[in-house]
């Protein structure tokens, strides 16, 4: 992920639950029927192969040999597996009759680009078609190396270059087939489509239409052109894909002096991310148009299966820099979508539907998510937590403290999350939940905990300068819409050869730093993906640690072994796989990235040539497909 921008980056701990504090009965008893998740489909990959009801059965869950770090330019699987790269940035996404080739040079145009993969893969979930043979992956863009997207980079600077970098922000839907033991993209596809910041969407729920989504271009508050920074992703047992909107404010031009709403939301004196999308689109201009910055920071609802469909900006959810949204049900059929803001000291947040699933897929339920109640995470010092609604005219949630009504909330969640005291966490980041009811979220750093002027450690939060990262987990008091919860660490990130005891961690195998990505498969192994910045990779607390890597973690001992290692420079995000468990598709993103994340467009392969390793091309992010090479289950 991008730099933030908006924020430029052990005490308590004898109150906390222990590590894998699994056999401890207190901590078994808060949640009965957690396998409403898998009955929604959101983990049911493997049911039809293990014919278990619970994946995580009494074996072994992990049955690879680890592999060692590594700073080489390649991808490192276990012995007995093989990858493939398919959908590279530039290639055409499957458009009928609209198939421009990638020019490795760069010199791709605006309206190559918008019929092309975006750059910077993130989050991506496979939609089955034909069983394990066949589907659609959808994925998303979540920013750009100007460096590497335009021939000269920024040198010279026009209207076409910041709509070919609008056109390789957002999303990409592409049909994907397998032959003969490889998987190819289908082109043409009649689902092929990409999504961008230029996108028509519409608004929906309380914040549809308020004053503060008014433009002069959109009077009405009710369609927003593009979805941009696409972090993390989710999807719903109704059939649709969630996109996440996270760094947003990067991208707006901020007043001299920002007022107060500006500031907390990120927004600083001119265009400190230097993207200089408002020199040619006035509506990235703050300063001329205040209220666009609000149009963006939503989950986005969108159908893969209607190429036609007007993707949907869901407010009710909140507004946020969100990172995913990870949907489970409860028993009775409403839908929970559990969310984390990606930046330091913010939150992390649970949506309660108010309306029950209904049969017939997305058409039945197209506004399920726009009713109901978005709530905030606090984690209490004695191992429970509680979630606090964010509802107009409950507590401090009322017009003399700058709320008029429920739309104004959602629009400053962050505001609103403030004044009702919710832990301020360490960049909270992707969300998964298990068979069992465990709901985990990746921490990924903050380096300002405990510094001067900066919130200190607290219980959920229990490092200084936590440059490492952890992972953190509760299980809701009776179904997913409880009020109260109960939690625990199950990892501290670390590297036991480091000398500062709070960069050491509490790994029970590899050493890792930066969590990131988190997936929960068929079989209930949780896959932990890392993003160790390119600044920071190689150095200090993180100097054992080589590349950029995924790990597989048995959730009932804790073991964590690695089983992938990335290219140089790259970030290891988004984790899905067909539902016979065989194939596991994975995304590299920014393979070659500088520390500065811009490249010098005259050395675009200083740091790396990956995937194509060609003497005249630029690297490119890129979808991994991995399978074992006895066609057997990932990860056994």
């Amino acid at each position: 992920m991008p730099k933030d921008f908006s924020t430029m980056e052990d005490s308590n701990r004898s109150n906390n639950p222990s590590l894998h504090d699994l056999s401890d009965p207190a901590r078994r008893t808060v949640l009965r029927g957690g396998l409403g998740l898998a009955a929604s489909g959101l983990l049911a990959p493997l049911a039809a192969v293990t014919g278990c009801a619970t994946p995580m059965g009494g074996g072994p869950l992990l049955g690879f040999k680890s592999v060692p770090v590594s700073s080489a330019d390649t991808v490192v699987v276990p012995e007995g597996y093989s990858v493939q790269v398919i959908a590279p940035w530039g290639d055409p996404v499957g458009l009928s009759g609209e198939a421009p080739p990638f020019k490795p040079d760069g010199s791709n145009t605006a309206a190559e680009q918008a019929v092309q993969m975006g750059m910077h893969h993130d989050g991506i979930h496979f939609f089955p078609q034909d069983g394990s043979r066949s589907g659609l992956l959808v994925m998303n863009h979540e920013y750009t190396d100007d460096g590497l997207l335009h021939a000269d980079g920024m040198a010279t600077w026009t209207a076409d270059k910041v709509r070919k970098a609008q056109a390789a922000h957002g999303v990409s839907v592409i049909e994907v087939a397998q032959a003969d033991g490889r998987w190819q993209v289908v082109r043409p596809s009649p689902w092929a489509r990409r999504i961008t910041a230029s996108t028509p969407m519409r608004v929906a729920g309380p914040a549809a239409g308020h004053a503060l989504l008014r433009t002069q271009a959109d009077p009405r508050g009710e369609q927003v052109l593009g979805t941009l920074n696409n972090c993390a992703s989710g999807i719903t047992p109704w059939g649709t894909y969630l996109t996440c909107e996270e760094n947003f404010i990067n991208y707006f031009k901020g007043p001299d002096t920002p007022d107060a709403h500006q500031r907390r939301w990120g927004l600083r004196k001119g265009d400190p991310a230097g993207y200089r999308w408002h020199e040619h689109d006035a509506r990235f201009d703050a300063t001329r148009h205040p209220n666009e910055i609000n149009r963006f920071g939503w989950v986005v609802e969108i159908n893969p299966f209607d190429a036609s469909s007007m993707p949907v900006k869901r407010t009710a959810l909140g507004r946020a820099a969100h990172e995913g949204a990870t949907v489970a049900m409860t028993r009775d059929g409403r839908a929970v979508v559990y969310m984390g803001e990606d930046a330091r000291f913010e939150y992390i947040y649970k949506f309660v539907s108010r309306d029950r699933m209904q049969p017939g897929g997305a058409a039945a339920n197209a506004g399920l998510l726009d009713h109901g109640t978005l709530h905030v995470a606090r984690f209490d010092a004695d191992g429970n937590g509680r979630w606090l609604p964010l509802v107009h005219g409950q507590g401090p949630l009322t017009a003399a403290n700058g709320f008029a009504d429920q739309g104004e909330v959602l629009v400053k969640a962050r505001q609103a999350s403030d004044l009702l005291g919710g832990t301020k966490m360490d960049r909270p980041e992707w969300i998964a939940v298990d068979a069992q009811g465990w709901v985990y979220c990746t921490l990924t750093n903050n380096s300002n905990r405990g510094g001067e002027g900066q919130p200190g450690t607290d219980a959920a939060n229990p490092r200084a300068n936590n440059t490492m990262g952890h992972i953190v987990r509760w299980k809701e008091q009776g179904d997913f819409d409880g009020a109260s919860f109960a939690w625990n660490h199950f990892v501290l990130a670390g590297d036991p050869a480091n000398g500062r005891a709070d960069a050491k961690g509490n790994v029970k195998g590899d050493a890792l730093g930066c969590p990131d990505g988190l997936w929960v498969d068929g079989r209930g192994v949780l896959w932990v993906q890392t993003d160790m910045s390119t600044s920071a990779m190689g150095k200090g607390d993180l100097a054992g640690l080589g590349n950029n890597a995924m790990l597989a973690a048995d959730p009932r001992t804790g073991e964590i072994r690695r089983f992938l290692v990335g290219p140089v420079g790259c970030e290891i995000t988004g984790a899905t796989a067909t539902p016979d468990g065989r194939t596991m598709f994975i995304n590299i993103q920014h393979p070659g990235e500088s520390p500065s994340e811009r490249s010098d467009p005259a050395q675009p392969r200083r740091f790396s040539s990956w995937p194509d390793q060609r003497p005249d091309g630029r690297p490119r992010s890129a979808t991994l497909v991995i399978r074992r090479n006895d066609g057997g289950l990932i990860g056994t």
